[in-house]
């Protein structure tokens, strides 16, 4: 059983912004679904 669920967090496809429809560089499970970029949000390195 727990084998099904990690394949199918695996195959759920890319996330894309929902403004821009850039593709989001972020888990696919996760809520958001907004770019960095058009969030205004800068990285602090």
């Amino acid at each position: 059983m727990l084998v099904k669920v990690l394949e199918f967090f695996k195959n759920l496809p890319p996330k894309k912004c929902v403004q821009c429809g850039k593709e989001i560089e972020e888990q696919h499970e996760c809520y958001g679904n907004t770019c960095p970029d058009c969030l205004n949000v800068t990285c602090h390195q």
